[in-house]
């Protein structure tokens, strides 16, 4: 399985209305691809408090990397993605993605 790993530093005048439509969207996407499962996504509550700005994020699992390749590739994905860089502090600067293998 593959966990797909997203944080975002959203722009301050992003509302959070904008940023759960976005997320909605994102799991709704999930839930339609094959291969792809258990979106989860939101704010930041960490007690630890060192998000350093990337209060939100979320995370997709996939079977496989190749259904990792497929939801990437997806158009559906890239109007989201467009979304996400659009909302970030600067651009794709603002996002960090680490996907692992579990």
């Amino acid at each position: 399985m593959i966990r797909h790993i997203v944080l975002i530093k959203f722009k301050p005048d992003t509302d959070e209305a904008k940023i759960a439509e976005i997320f909605a969207s994102l799991s709704a996407l999930t839930d339609r691809l094959p291969g792809a499962q258990n979106f989860t996504g939101g704010r930041s509550q960490s007690p630890e408090q060192i998000e350093r700005g990337y209060m939100h994020g979320f995370v997709i699992d996939f079977e496989s990397w190749a259904d990792l390749e497929a939801y990437a590739q997806h158009p559906d994905h890239r109007t989201l993605g467009t979304q996400l860089t659009e909302n970030a502090v600067g651009a794709r600067d603002g996002i960090l993605v680490v996907d692992l293998e579990v």
